[in-house]
């Protein structure tokens, strides 16, 4: 038990949301028409009017890159790691306001959540290594 109240608390958090956008953003910047219909038709379609939705996917894919590398990197700072979990936060709260809780989008609650508790943390003024759990 000691090993673990060694460890920040943040870092169990920016690891697995780094990998997690890692992961989704290559695949969507490598492979973008397998993720066209996780878009809902009228954001696929107002999207369309701008530039291809395959172009869209593959720019979101950098976008998710550059989040879990933020996510990842120990020197990218407090800074960072909030500007990761806004956009994170936002992009799950929108995915779930706008498509629902369905078979797939009921794990966004979980990331949203853990993209807030990052954002808390890294809000902070003095981030302590662990918090204390609620004594019941």
């Amino acid at each position: 038990m000691a090993f673990f109240q060694k460890i920040p608390v943040q870092w169990p958090l920016r690891l697995g949301l780094g990998l997690t956008y890692l992961y989704s953003g290559f695949e969507l910047f490598n492979q973008p028409l397998l993720w066209r219909s996780f878009l809902p038709v009228w954001y696929a379609n107002f999207v369309s009017g701008i530039l291809s939705v395959e172009l869209y996917l593959r720019l979101q894919g950098i976008v998710e890159i550059v989040m879990g590398l933020l996510f990842l990197a120990w020197f990218a700072g407090k800074l960072g790691v909030r500007i990761a979990a806004v956009y994170v936060a936002l992009e799950m709260a929108f995915i779930l306001v706008f498509t629902g809780i369905d078979l797939i989008t009921f794990r966004d609650i979980g990331l949203l959540g853990a993209a807030i508790a990052l954002f808390i943390l890294a809000s902070a003024s003095s981030s302590p290594k662990n918090m204390p759990l609620p004594q019941s």
